[in-house]
């Protein structure tokens, strides 16, 4: 089993612990979605990835944003659905992430890409940046740190694979990956005290 299949099977197996868990949005997360609101107005279509539970994906569409919502784990696919709502399975990495009505506005992906490994992360946000319209926006947070490794905490039973980040090295890959204006900002969040990278950067202009 590869390190991303027994992530997938860690949150597969506790997807709904995980949701009922973190049902309301902290106050980072809601003054960033209110941010992307203001920034992309109403009415703008966003892909989310690592939808989980949905919960930010409630507050974007209360806000007046449309969210596709996206997940590389079953389980809460399996859980958006039950809500009544659309969701895909989708792997970022190797699934077609385009939509038949067109370019994204935007693109959220809040503490999901933490999961991707350090060598996939430039395809990834290249792969994102494809499906995003010229000036589109990217929301992403990552954990601060060195290297890589295993941890079990929170409403998950079992190991899950974590990739770190310094500021200056997620910077630059973002910004060779199709996006500018990138900006990274840490801060302290959560009960265990650990350090996350905000991302935040525009699209490129792409040519006609």
């Amino acid at each position: 089993m590869t390190d991303q299949q027994a992530t997938v099977h860690a949150y597969d197996l506790d997807a709904r612990a995980y949701a009922d868990s973190g049902p309301v949005v902290p106050d980072s997360v809601r003054a960033d979605i209110e941010e992307l609101v203001d920034r992309l107005g109403a009415g703008a279509r966003v892909l989310e990835i690592g939808s989980g539970g949905g919960r930010d994906a409630r507050l974007m569409e209360s806000l007046g944003l449309r969210a596709r919502r996206t997940d590389i784990t079953p389980g809460f696919v399996a859980l958006l659905r039950e809500q009544g709502h659309a969701a895909d399975v989708l792997d970022p990495l190797v699934d077609d992430l385009s939509s038949p009505d067109g370019p994204y506005d935007g693109v959220w992906a809040n503490a999901s890409l933490l999961h991707v490994r350090r060598a996939d992360l430039p395809t990834v946000l290249a792969r994102l940046a494809e499906v995003t319209r010229s000036g589109g926006v990217l929301r992403a947070s990552l954990k601060e740190g060195a290297g890589e490794g295993w941890s079990t905490h929170g409403s998950i039973s079992r190991p899950r694979h974590f990739t770190y980040w310094q500021a200056s090295d997620l910077q630059a890959v973002v910004a060779a990956s199709g996006w500018s204006d990138v900006a990274v900002r840490s801060g302290v969040a959560g009960s265990r005290g650990e350090t996350w990278l905000e991302v935040s950067a525009v699209r490129d202009e792409v040519s006609s």
